[in-house]
């Protein structure tokens, strides 16, 4: 996304990001929120400070990745170690190697 991005259009709460601090959340009301992981059933799988701190730093490398000019934007977070970490889950983490030079 090259451009201005619009933030604050979320009508229940606000997400901030500070360098030294990563992603928060404060509600409408000024209570603080936390970011979750839920299931296509509506099932909350995850809602721990881990999950804020996972969001952070892959927004972090991918936005990394692209100022460094790695040829790829997508960075892939592995599962939370005892939840989905078996062979069965259907998700993979996957390192980036960079591209070889030109020969």
């Amino acid at each position: 996304m090259i451009g201005p991005i619009e933030t604050g259009t979320l009508a229940t709460a606000q997400i901030s990001a500070r360098i030294h601090s990563g992603l928060a959340v404060k509600l409408t009301d000024g209570r603080p929120g936390k970011l979750a992981i839920v299931d296509e059933s509506g099932t909350v799988v995850d809602a721990s400070p881990a999950v804020a701190r996972e969001a952070w730093l892959v927004s972090i490398a991918s936005y990394k990745n692209f100022l460094i000019g790695q040829g790829h934007l997508v960075v892939l977070s592995g599962p939370i170690p005892g939840i989905g970490d078996d062979q069965t889950s259907g998700f993979k983490c996957r390192q980036h190697e960079p591209p070889a030079p030109p020969v």
